[in-house]
């Protein structure tokens, strides 16, 4: 099955082919200003794909929450006009073709499941780390969306007065370290400057760590999937799973019951991750 995919973003929006069972000819264009331009950018990328190769539909990952049966993108994003409409609908009268969308942090997921890290797994959680923590939870190989589009979303967990997004981002972390200390660092440095024992960097790395580890802990007796696979900027840091392997040992070294240990992985395909996956959902869904 040939497709076109589509990943949408804030920023930039990517476009690739998938044809021979590999995303090809990536490309990036800015994200339009508004609707109409939105419209012909996507229509205009598809028409060229059309010219190559014969494709089957178009599958697109897209931040928000994303309604399935009806074709609409509810919740909000920093792309305010794709929402609340029946987009899907829309799109597919541009292109003449069937039109799949996902959810960025579910389509990552789905393609971590299909050629990533979690390969092979019936059920996996996926964390996003970024500005905030998103997630995805994928039982049976299906992404979990939950009753109200709202199945996975780990940033909104409460841990004590704060969510889960307010302690463990590393966006909030730095935005601690700065505000204690007068500096305006970022994640990467901070994580840095721990390692060298700066006492306030290794306060809000260990708040950020002990956070996270905590969900997981969490999320793994609650679901108990096969994997927990962590994306995102901060994925890129070594650390971060031993980081996060040595607080949940203490975690459970605390406890009196024996308890399942997470098998914690990093995201394999990285940027590819949600192109990969809305692929793979519009393979799911064409079934």
């Amino acid at each position: 099955m040939n497709l076109a995919a589509i990943a949408i973003g804030g920023t930039t929006i990517k476009i690739v082919t998938w044809k021979d069972n590999q995303l090809q000819d990536k490309h990036a264009i800015d994200t339009p200003k508004d609707l109409n331009g939105f419209y012909k950018a996507l229509t205009e990328e598809v028409n060229k794909i059309k010219k190559d190769t014969k494709i089957e539909g178009v599958a697109i990952s897209s931040p928000g929450a994303v309604n399935k049966k009806t074709g609409i993108i509810g919740g909000s994003s920093a792309i305010p006009y794709i929402h609340n409409f029946k987009i899907v609908d829309k799109l597919e009268k541009r292109f003449g073709l069937p039109v799949s969308i996902e959810n960025d942090a579910n389509s990552a997921a789905l393609g971590e499941l299909a050629e990533g890290s979690g390969k092979g797994c019936d059920s996996m959680a996926f964390f996003v780390i970024g500005t905030g923590i998103g997630g995805a939870l994928i039982i049976n190989q299906k992404v979990w969306h939950g009753a109200h589009l709202f199945g996975v979303e780990f940033g909104y967990m409460i841990m004590g007065a704060h969510t889960l997004s307010e302690l463990a981002s590393p966006v909030a972390m730095a935005n601690r370290y700065n505000e204690r200390t007068g500096e305006h660092l970022d994640g990467k440095t901070i994580f840095e400057l721990a390692d060298k024992d700066d006492p306030v960097a290794s306060d809000e790395r260990q708040t950020l760590i002990h956070a996270l580890a905590v969900a997981i802990y969490n999320i793994q007796h609650s679901f108990d999937p096969e994997k927990i696979v962590l994306g995102g900027g901060i994925s890129y840091n070594p650390e971060l799973i031993p980081l996060l392997n040595k607080e949940i040992d203490r975690l459970r070294d605390g406890l009196d019951l024996v308890t399942l240990k997470p098998d914690i992985v990093l995201c394999k395909l990285k940027s590819d991750a949600n192109l990969r996956g809305a692929v793979a959902d519009f393979e799911q869904n064409a079934k």
